[in-house]
C-alpha cells in the first residue's frame, strides 16, 4: 500500500467511524429524551405530594420522560390527569375529611367512618383500573400494641369482601414513631406482618417505607427478604433527612432494589424523597436511575 492508498483508507476509515459515532450519539440522545426506556426489573413511580409546586400536568408530562410508570398518593380526581400521559396512579390517596395518619382503625370508634369510607371508595378504585388504596393504623394514645392489633383486624375484616370482590389491595403503610410520626401505631415490621397475618386476606397487605423502617429497626435487606409475601407496595428516601437517596445518606439502594427483585415483586417502588435540589425533577430522575438497576 503507498502513502496515497493509505491515506485514503485512513479517510474512509475515520468518515465510516465519525458518522457512525455520531448516529450513535443521535439514537441515545433521542432515546433519552423520546423513550427514557428503563431497565424492567423495577416498577417506578414518585409520591404527588413530594412535588407539591409542580403543577400535576408538569409532574406527569416529565414523569413519563424519566421513565416512570405511575404517580403516587393520587386523588380520585386527580387520576385522569395522570391516565391521560399514560400513567397509573400505584398507591390511592386516603382522604376521609377529620381523618388521616393519627387516627384510623386502631380504634373502634373511627370504625364506622372508615369503613362508609373504603366500602365507597375500593369501587371507584376499580372502575379506573387500580389496584392499591392506603390505610393507616392510627396513633396509639395510650392503646396496648395488641389492643391496637386487634381493633385494626375487626374494621378491616368488615371491608375486606369488597376489597376481594374488585380485587383491590387495601395497604396499611409503616411508619417510623421516632422522628416523624410519633406514637403511630404500626411502626414495625412484625407488628404489620401480625396484622396482615390476622386479617387473613390476600387483598391487604403492607406499604414497607424503607426510610421509615431504617429508623425504627435497620436491617432493610433481610426484613424485606424475610417478609416480602406480606409487602404490597415500597416507598424510598435518604436517611437521615428524608431527602435524595444519593451518596449524601446511608442507605445503598441498588442493593436494596436488587433485594426486592430477588424476591420476585411485581408491585411499584414510589421515590418518596423530599428533594433538596432546585431541580426537584431533576432529582427524581437522579434517584430513579439509582433504582433501576
Amino acid at each position: 500500500m503507498n502513502r496515497r492508498s493509505a491515506l485514503k483508507t485512513l479517510t474512509t476509515t475515520a468518515t465510516a467511524a465519525f458518522v457512525s459515532e455520531n448516529l450513535s450519539t443521535r439514537l441515545e440522545a433521542t432515546n433519552a429524551v423520546l423513550d427514557r426506556t428503563t431497565a424492567g426489573k423495577i416498577n417506578h413511580s414518585a409520591c404527588r405530594w413530594c412535588y407539591s409546586t409542580v403543577p400535576l400536568e408538569e409532574l406527569c408530562k416529565r414523569s413519563k420522560e424519566i421513565g416512570l410508570q405511575a404517580l403516587d398518593l393520587l386523588t380520585l380526581e386527580e387520576v385522569p390527569t395522570a391516565q391521560k400521559y399514560d400513567l397509573t396512579c400505584s398507591m390511592v390517596h386516603f382522604d376521609l375529611k377529620g381523618y388521616g395518619i393519627p387516627k384510623g382503625f386502631n380504634r373502634i370508634e373511627n370504625h364506622k367512618d372508615l369503613i362508609e369510607y373504603y366500602e365507597d371508595r375500593i369501587p371507584k378504585v376499580a372502575k379506573l383500573g387500580l389496584k392499591n388504596i392506603i390505610c393507616f393504623s392510627g396513633n396509639r394514645a395510650g392503646i396496648s400494641d395488641e389492643q391496637g392489633l386487634a381493633n385494626c383486624v375487626i374494621g378491616l375484616k368488615k371491608i375486606m369482601a369488597t376489597a376481594e370482590k374488585h380485587n383491590v389491595n387495601v395497604v396499611m403503610e409503616l411508619l417510623n414513631s421516632k422522628v416523624d410520626h410519633k406514637d403511630y401505631q404500626c411502626d414495625h415490621t412484625d407488628w404489620g406482618v401480625a396484622l396482615t397475618k390476622s386479617v387473613g386476606s390476600e387483598r391487604f397487605g403492607l406499604l414497607y417505607d424503607i426510610y421509615h423502617m431504617q429508623i425504627m429497626e435497620g436491617d432493610v435487606i433481610r426484613n424485606i427478604r424475610d417478609n416480602h409475601t406480606y409487602i404490597k407496595h415500597y416507598h424510598t428516601g435518604g436517611v437521615p433527612g428524608r431527602n435524595e437517596i444519593d451518596d449524601s445518606q446511608e442507605l445503598y439502594y441498588p442493593a436494596i432494589m436488587k433485594a426486592i427483585v430477588d424476591t420476585g415483586f411485581k408491585g411499584f417502588t414510589a421515590q418518596e424523597f423530599i428533594p433538596k435540589n432546585a431541580d426537584k425533577l431533576g432529582s427524581l430522575e437522579k434517584c430513579v436511575k439509582i433504582c433501576d438497576i
